[in-house]
């Protein structure tokens, strides 16, 4: 009943544990049993290590999170060293998020992912708001289709989902020209959406609360704004070109999932949920289960961007 076919990819569930949110790799396995979800997707990895921003990297809002890690992560040989080895004995899929600052960078680690057993997609993030420099390939169509080509042409049969960033204004490019730029570049699936630049201010030291002064926000306050992008790039763009959604984005409970199927996507992602509870994906994926008997659904897939409007 919940089992997705995710541009390929076979999915036992549709709830995926976001990167960045659950350990470099397996780490979350001490508190949540992976044969629950569908998959995990890794930290971030880049071509070099990265210690990442200072502290405080992490601070709550009212409804939600802002987080500027700054993509601490061990580099592409430590990974593949230490890490991926275990990868193909996990009960769930794996999907390894690459990160990087030129086409290069983002080239290296692809091809590094791409002779890697264990791992089934590899998802470009091209649209991390938490490090100088992050976000141009995400900010602009003919920018993003080189970067999408060139890793594309790297991984061979491995699954391509490309993570973009949260466009919700319609000038100069909107999600949709991101969305079908990706897709004409070879995106086998699309993933809406990344945090939202945002920023907290301590008020008693008048200092920003993040170490790296501004931040994305994640959680609740989000998720409103992560249905409308899911909606828009489905109806747009990835309905018509058969491509798959992740959708991203305030994913507490089950009816934000079942949003966000409704809306378009195929699979969802849960991150900062973790934080609060690392069993939330298994009620998230149980309450989906009782959602897709109610609707009268063989299985969750005919559900997908079934929003009557």
């Amino acid at each position: 009943m919940l089992h997705v076919d995710l541009a390929g990819l076979p999915l036992a569930s549709p709830v995926i544990l976001a990167a960045g949110t659950a350990g470099v790799l397996d780490e979350m396995s001490e508190q949540l049993d992976l044969a629950r979800v569908g998959a995990l997707v890794t930290k971030s990895i880049t071509p070099e290590p990265r210690a990442g921003n200072a502290a405080h990297r992490v601070w709550p809002t009212r409804v939600g999170m802002l987080n500027a890690v700054g993509l601490a992560n061990p580099g592409v040989d430590a990974f593949l060293r230490d890490h991926a080895p275990r990868a193909a004995a996990l009960p769930c899929r794996v999907i390894a998020s690459i990160a990087g600052f030129s086409v290069e960078d983002y080239t290296r680690v692809a091809r590094a992912m791409s002779g890697c057993e264990g791992i089934g997609g590899v998802e470009l993030n091209v649209s991390c708001p938490n490090v100088c420099g992050g976000v141009e390939f995400g900010a602009e169509p003919g920018a993003l289709g080189e970067l999408v080509s060139a890793v594309r042409a790297e991984l061979g049969a491995t699954k391509l989902f490309v993570k973009l960033p949260p466009v919700t204004t319609p000038a100069p490019n909107t999600i949709a020209d991101l969305a079908r730029a990706a897709i004409d570049a070879g995106a086998d699936a699309l993933c809406l959406c990344n945090t939202t630049p945002a920023m907290a201010i301590d008020v008693r030291t008048r200092k920003p609360a993040l170490g790296n002064t501004t931040g994305g926000l994640s959680g609740a306050a989000v998720h409103a704004q992560a249905v409308k992008i899911v909606y828009d790039v489905h109806r747009l763009v990835a309905r018509e070109a058969g491509v798959p959604i992740v959708g991203i984005g305030g994913v507490t409970g089950w009816k934000d999932a079942a949003e966000l199927i409704l809306a378009g996507a195929s699979a969802v992602q849960v991150g900062t949920a973790l934080f609060a509870d690392p069993r939330a994906p298994i009620k998230i994926a149980r309450g989906l289960g009782r959602w897709v008997r109610a609707q009268g659904a063989a299985n969750i897939g005919e559900l997908t961007g079934r929003v009557e409007v």
